[in-house]
């Protein structure tokens, strides 16, 4: 796994109090590695967007496009793409983490805790959403 990814779910890892008193938040199931693999092949194509500003890590633990006039109008569609696939697999990775755990009822909880670990956890100049509006970190 890239290192910014495997930090970034490493730190994500290390959750809330609750959920993390009661489950096992670095839990391992073949859909959990399979989803973890999928973020990982995008991540070469999203590196350079987070950098640019075109893409933002939300405070929900998605990413939005923040800044769409930061790419090319012919690739835009393709950005969309981009951002449409890891928001899947984004919440795909919350409710297999929860279910993984046997309490689906925690995928919010645990989504909540991925978002702020995941914004703390981002480098410098990458966008980050606070209050509803965009920081550059």
């Amino acid at each position: 796994m890239k290192p910014i990814i495997t930090a970034f779910v490493i730190a994500a890892c290390l959750m809330s109090p609750v959920v993390q008193a009661q489950g096992n938040l670095e839990i391992n199931t073949p859909g959990i590695s399979a989803i973890k693999s999928s973020m990982q092949s995008r991540h070469a194509q999203l590196a350079p967007l987070y950098a640019s500003g075109a893409v933002g890590l939300t405070a929900q633990g998605t990413l939005a496009v923040r800044d769409a006039k930061a790419v090319p109008l012919a690739q835009r569609a393709s950005l969309n793409a981009l951002v449409a696939a890891e928001n899947a697999d984004r919440t795909k990775l919350y409710k297999e983490i929860a279910n993984a755990n046997g309490h689906p009822e925690w995928a919010s909880q645990v989504q909540k805790t991925f978002a702020q670990r995941w914004i703390d956890k981002a480098p410098s100049g990458w966008y980050i959403e606070q209050g509803g509006n965009w920081k550059q970190k």
